[in-house]
């Protein structure tokens, strides 16, 4: 692992990853020579197991949604135990504990996977220290939220605990779309050659970035003011929860406010990026597709009062909307980070002094 790579910034490792650095041959020892796999992690082995994680964190998000829509949020009534006296619910919990006690386990699932990707990064020859960090982050992040999830029910379901519960969530999703995206092993979009004198400048390149980072910031706004629609309305996870005393209309108004603003941010990056023929055309349309999707099932579930499959539909698409975000985020760096200003750079290259200014 070469310096430059360990220390390049997240936007500019662009591009298959060097042979010389995927196949790179480390010797087989240890515990690790005996686990398929792991004892000489390839760049597709562990990009699979970056994809695995963001899988598994989408799917606590739904699964989540399902207690909570189903009444399901005190079906274990205390925590780390189920009850008082047993880890495992009883007959007497009915369905609603064996809802609760399931999605308890399958974060044991997503721990597994998570340290499973920890390791394969952490012995990938082509992992970057940035990587590293990344992954432990997640890693970490994933046992903190089952602790945010435990204090929900020992507070008997607070809305604003529950709403910090689903934001940490989305947090880990979203970091765990950078991790897919820097272990990618086939080239990220590119933007199409051009002669230099056809080349946008840096200033309208830059502007590609403020969009996309205008995008994820207002789709950040708009989950939060989902979390807070859904703490003033009907699903609060339990009969005897406490809702956070907000009239559901205004929240529900404000909350579509925040979509709207961003489905115009969305059309302003998707035709800037198709004027400019920037890489980020597809990321742009992929985003716009989820964004309208996401609207409709929001407005049909708002429209007939919010029946379980949607609810648990809007928050999946919560979370694939915003990895979309991330992705189109991550696509707009990439491209002005591998495409510099050939003006700027014909401008180092006469006057090296200048630079290191």
């Amino acid at each position: 692992m070469t310096s430059d790579t360990s220390n390049a910034p997240a936007g500019s490792r662009s591009g298959a990853r060097p042979s010389s650095t995927d196949d790179a041959p480390r010797p087989l020892t240890g515990p690790w020579r005996f686990v398929p796999g792991f004892g000489r992690p390839t760049a597709r082995f562990v990009h699979r197991w970056a994809i695995a994680l963001l899988i598994s964190n989408v799917g606590i998000v739904a699964t989540g949604g399902a207690v909570r829509v189903t009444g399901s949020g005190l079906g274990c009534p205390t925590w780390p135990r189920c009850t008082d006296e047993s880890f495992v619910p009883h007959g007497e919990l009915g369905v609603h504990g064996a809802i609760e006690f399931g999605n308890r386990m399958l974060t044991w699932v997503l721990i597994v996977i998570a340290i499973a990707t920890w390791i394969a990064v952490l012995r990938f020859a082509g992992s970057a220290r940035r990587d590293k960090w990344l992954v432990t982050l997640i890693a970490l992040g994933i046992p903190f939220q089952g602790v945010i999830g435990g204090i929900t029910v020992l507070t008997q379901l607070n809305p604003w605990v529950v709403a910090l519960h689903f934001l940490l969530s989305m947090a880990l999703v979203s970091a765990a779309a950078v991790l897919v995206f820097r272990m990618r092993p086939y080239p990220a979009p590119n933007a199409p050659e051009a002669a230099d004198s056809d080349a946008p400048p840096t200033a309208t390149r830059r502007l590609g970035i403020y969009l996309a980072w205008l995008v994820y910031l207002v789709t950040w706004m708009a989950i939060y003011l989902g979390t807070v629609v859904t703490g003033s309305g009907p699903h609060a996870g339990d009969a005897d929860a406490p809702r956070n005393g907000l009239d559901p209309d205004n929240a529900t108004q404000l909350h579509a406010d925040a979509v709207f603003a961003l489905v115009g941010l969305s059309i302003a990056a998707l035709v800037y990026a198709r004027v400019f023929a920037r890489p980020q055309q597809r990321s742009a349309v992929v985003f716009m597709l989820l964004l309208l999707l996401q609207g409709l099932i929001g407005f049909v579930q708002f429209a007939t009062d919010l029946p379980i499959a949607l609810v648990i539909a809007h928050m999946f698409g919560s979370a694939v909307l915003l990895i979309g975000a991330t992705w189109q985020l991550l696509v707009a760096q990439n491209s002005v980070a591998k495409n510099p200003d050939p003006a700027e750079t014909a401008t180092k290259k006469a006057d090296p002094l200048r630079e290191s200014a």
